[in-house]
């Protein structure tokens, strides 16, 4: 019985905050002053409820993500350098590693990417490393030329490597709008 009044009281302040609103401070709250004011961080809390950071430039940014997946916990933090970003093309490089905590055993991980999309081209390279494990590689790139006025060729391909296993990809494709 306690716990209902418990609940109920608890009911009553969350419904009592969404009517009640405040038009100013009282006279006894002294606002901070302007040069004193702290910078709220920039998180942020996804679908999935990943608590998420990124600080930067438009050319440089920090990231970060932590959260869970059912038993498992993970954190994630990066850097993100644009060295290129102009009429070329555009070329980004991040560098990051990963913490995973498991019932089934703990990981870590260190990687590396480079991305590079031009107007016709796209390529990206990720290569990273389990401490104590597998290195993964993964490459893919793709171009594509228009022919005619209605036409465009494509051709992708792909690579991937963890471990001892590989796989290869290709795809040549031709689209005509009518």
């Amino acid at each position: 019985m306690q716990s209902l009044y418990i609940f109920a009281g608890i009911l009553a302040v969350v419904a009592t905050q969404e009517y009640i609103e405040i038009d100013r401070y009282p006279d006894w709250y002294v606002q901070p002053q302007e040069e004193h004011l702290r910078h709220r961080r920039q998180l942020s809390v996804d679908k999935s409820g990943d608590v998420t950071y990124a600080h930067g430039s438009p050319n440089n940014k920090v990231f970060g993500t932590l959260g869970s997946r059912g038993e498992n916990l993970f954190g994630k933090l990066g850097y993100q350098h644009n060295f290129i970003n102009d009429d070329r093309g555009k070329l980004t490089g991040t560098a990051y590693g990963t913490r995973v905590l498991s019932p089934y055993g703990n990981s870590n991980h260190l990687g590396g990417r480079v991305d590079w999309a031009g107007r016709h081209t796209a390529a990206s390279l990720d290569v990273s490393k389990q401490l104590h494990g597998p290195t993964s590689i993964q490459a893919a790139g793709g171009a594509k030329w228009p022919i005619g006025r209605n036409g465009e060729m494509s051709l992708q391909g792909t690579y991937n490597r963890f471990g001892g296993m590989q796989d290869y990809g290709g795809r040549l494709g031709y689209i005509h709008r009518f």
